[in-house]
């Protein structure tokens, strides 16, 4: 039989016991990070030019940060770029060229310095060193960098020996034909290889609507299993009208197992899956009331997720948080798929959406996504374009605004860099290296 938990004790100093929404509210704020890692990473990417590693740095950066991994891309280049300005000659990029060589090294240790202040000092827990780095000294240096401060180091290698896909300059690299995995030393270094793994650089689109109006949405209730309204067959139509209209032959359907989504698919005409990790947000005891109902009746719990509606779990259901960690698997999937559509929910929307524009976790559960519209996601070099299409069957409007005096995400990231300190930094180290050897200070450019 399991032991009887006990009720703690009152604190010594006469304080009163902490209530049970204060300690759920610092409970939810601890970041996934902490369950993923037990020391800062940096990740090295290694290769030539034109060989996809920004992408992958950008594309791998995006997908951390929004599992809960505080993630950020340092690039030399552009630490190079912002440190030098008038130096226009291919000569800067030869190895007999010592000024050259100077700051390139010099930019390589101010992007460290950052790079430690960001593991050390401003919470982050993995940091992207983007760089060719296909010197031996360079990987010592960073190696070394990395075993005075206690970071891990994970190198990642992009390799490309096909002359016809290095002409095309990175809109088309060979991710994905072969891998070697070697000391792979811990958990989230697993999920970045199983992640890089799963992406490709396939032209395709992905396209995104929430299930058509249903009568739940109607009565203002959340949650459940309800059909759909009148209105909501009219779009599940039109639905298919848009799809035959935009000759979408080779499109794959994805629905979640409630029926509001699986009644729009049934009018497209075409083979579909079910996926349950599609399904909506679990309300918990909330499910099937209106927000009214829910201020009421429990008027804690809706102020609590008034202050922060990522990290806030429903009683006996789910976060967004928890949201995020669930549609993980499906992020993988429409990465190597070609063009998909998936007909899902408000909040698993919202999440699908948060990846793919790289939102942070306090703006996600805010994303505005109307019934009866469909996004069409098409990934691009760094990022990704949307086409917003309106099918025009009215609908009720579901999406409730930000309350004032909400709180901000712990874990929104910061990814601001202030360039021109970084600039002045590295002028001045080299103003005074060039003045010791008796040479004028020069300016250069990448």
């Amino acid at each position: 039989m399991a032991a009887r938990q006990q009720r703690p004790a009152a604190a010594s100093d006469g304080s009163a016991e902490p209530k049970r929404t204060d300690l759920r509210s610092h409970e939810k704020k601890c970041s996934w990070a902490s369950y993923m890692t037990n020391s800062p990473t940096v990740i090295v990417m290694i290769g030539l030019p034109a060989r996809g590693k920004t992408y992958m740095s950008k594309k791998l950066t995006r997908y951390l940060n929004w599992i809960g991994v505080p993630t950020k891309v340092f690039n030399l280049g552009v630490y190079r770029r912002d440190a030098v300005k008038s130096y226009k000659s291919y000569d800067f990029f030869r190895h007999d060229n010592e000024e050259a060589m100077g700051i390139r090294k010099q930019c390589a240790l101010v992007a460290l310095q950052d790079v430690k202040a960001y593991l050390s000092e401003e919470g982050g827990q993995i940091a992207v060193f983007d760089a060719t780095n296909t010197t031996r000294e360079r990987r010592e240096l960073i190696l070394n960098f990395a075993k005075d401060n206690a970071y891990k180091v994970f190198f990642v290698e992009s390799i490309c020996d096909d002359p016809d896909v290095i002409a095309e300059n990175i809109m088309i690299i060979n991710v994905g034909q072969r891998f070697l995995v070697n000391r792979v030393q811990d958990y989230i270094q697993s999920k970045i290889v199983y992640y890089l793994m799963n992406i490709h650089v396939h032209s395709h689109s992905i396209y995104l609507c929430r299930h058509g109006e249903s009568q739940h949405n109607i009565e203002g209730l959340i949650g459940g299993d309800s059909e759909l309204s009148e209105g909501g067959k009219q779009f599940a139509a039109a639905l298919k009208g848009f799809v035959e209209e935009h000759r979408l032959s080779d499109l794959k359907v994805w629905t979640s197992q409630l029926r509001r989504t699986i009644q729009t698919a049934e009018e497209l005409g075409v083979p579909y899956e079910q996926w349950k990790i599609l399904n909506e947000i679990d309300a918990g005891v909330c499910e099937e009331m209106t927000y009214k109902m829910i201020e009421e009746k429990y008027p804690e719990e809706f102020a609590m997720r008034d202050q922060d509606k990522y990290h806030y779990r429903y009683p006996g259901g789910e976060s967004y948080q928890d949201l995020v960690q669930r549609l993980e698997p499906v992020i993988m999937e429409l990465e190597r798929q070609g063009n998909v559509l998936v007909i899902c929910h408000q909040a698993v929307m919202r999440c699908l959406l948060a990846y793919f524009l790289d939102k942070s976790a306090d703006d996600l559960p805010y994303l505005k996504c109307p019934l009866h519209t469909v996004l069409k996601l098409t990934p691009v070099a760094y990022g990704c374009k949307v086409d917003m299409f309106n099918l025009k069957v009215e609908a009720v409007n579901t999406h409730r605004d930000r309350p004032l005096g909400s709180l901000e995400s712990p874990f929104n990231i910061q990814v601001s860099n202030c360039m021109s300190l970084v600039c002045g930094r590295i002028q001045s180290t080299w103003r005074k290296q060039t003045q010791t050897r008796g040479c004028a200070p020069r300016s250069f450019l990448l």
